[in-house]
């Protein structure tokens, strides 16, 4: 005769100890780690809301304002801000507010233009040396060196002075500050691309025939993105820097379009009188400019996995 010792509380019993399900570990993609790590950076953040609000402006805020860049308004010279004008009007009867986000957007065009054109020099160069050495290698080097040398600001004083005029002679001023501002970040490139030409796919692709071009393009740029976006973004606000100090000294944009640097160069002869004029293109610039390097900064930092400044993963 069997005895069966199992009571109605065991299922209850047996429940008591069970543990739950370990929870799956799921894991995030690169670019996943990189917007934690940049939304965790509040200097970044700000940056980047500060350089949206500035863009819309730039873009959306002539439609919006009730005066034009260009548009006098007779009588009202050396007024203060007022109702009828937030940013006070200039000697001539404009509209400073007016003229500031012309400034803002013509000064944002050039800042972005130069930087894609000089960072995509420097990624072309800079890849193209490291990865055929040589003759073309040391070629460029000489190169480089001499034109960090060569005094870049007076240069393209001279020859924005002796270029054509017009409403599009500031694509000019584009080319030159490109020309002379890709220098140092073609070094940087071929110091990225001298570890990453010696890599398995890398010769691989070498062993399968691939053209050197298709080679540069698929395989050794991609690898070195992450340092050309940070370059890119902190080229915009040297450019701006750049761009503004050549306008303030006349050889810039010229009248009757306007940039920040040109609006800062009229409003500082009357700064004693009506520093309203100086005031509003001199802030913007500042903030500008300090937006995208904390932009900067927050890219670099989230792109480097080495670097503590977003926390961990």
């Amino acid at each position: 005769m069997s005895i069966d010792f199992r009571t109605n509380e065991e299922p209850e019993a047996l429940g008591e100890f069970s543990q739950p399900p370990a929870p799956v570990n799921r894991r995030l993609t690169r670019g996943q780690l990189v917007r934690r790590r940049f939304f965790r950076n509040r200097g970044a953040v700000v940056g980047l809301a500060v350089i949206g609000v500035l863009v819309l402006l730039a873009v959306f805020g002539s439609s919006l304002l009730p005066w034009q860049y260009d548009q006098r308004d007779v009588g009202q010279y050396y007024k203060a801000p007022s109702a009828r004008h937030l940013f006070g009007t200039t000697q001539a009867g404009f509209d400073v507010m007016a003229r500031t986000v012309r400034g803002l957007g013509k000064s944002l065009v050039i800042g972005f233009m130069v930087a894609v054109i000089q960072t995509t020099l420097a990624a072309l160069v800079g890849s193209s040396a490291a990865y055929l050495g040589g003759w073309y290698e040391k070629a460029w080097l000489w190169v480089i060196d001499l034109m960090l040398v060569l005094p870049s600001f007076f240069l393209i004083a001279v020859i924005s002075q002796g270029g054509p005029k017009g409403s599009y002679a500031w694509l000019l001023l584009v080319v030159l500050l490109a020309a002379f501002g890709w220098q140092l970040s073609a070094r940087v490139v071929r110091s990225l691309s001298m570890s990453v030409k010696e890599r398995e796919y890398v010769a691989a692709a070498r062993f399968m025939g691939l053209s050197t071009p298709r080679l540069l393009v698929r395989h050794i740029v991609p690898n070195i993105a992450s340092m050309l976006i940070v370059d890119v973004c902190l080229g915009v606000g040297y450019a701006i820097l750049g761009e503004a100090g050549l306008s303030y000294f006349g050889y810039g944009v010229q009248a009757p379009d306007t940039s920040l640097g040109t609006l800062i160069a009229e409003g500082a002869l009357s700064t004693t009188i009506a520093p309203w004029i100086f005031l509003a293109p001199a802030s913007v610039l500042v903030l500008l400019v300090m937006s995208v390097n904390a932009l900067g900064d927050g890219l670099r930092d989230a792109l480097d996995p080495t670097s503590m400044a977003g926390g961990q993963a």
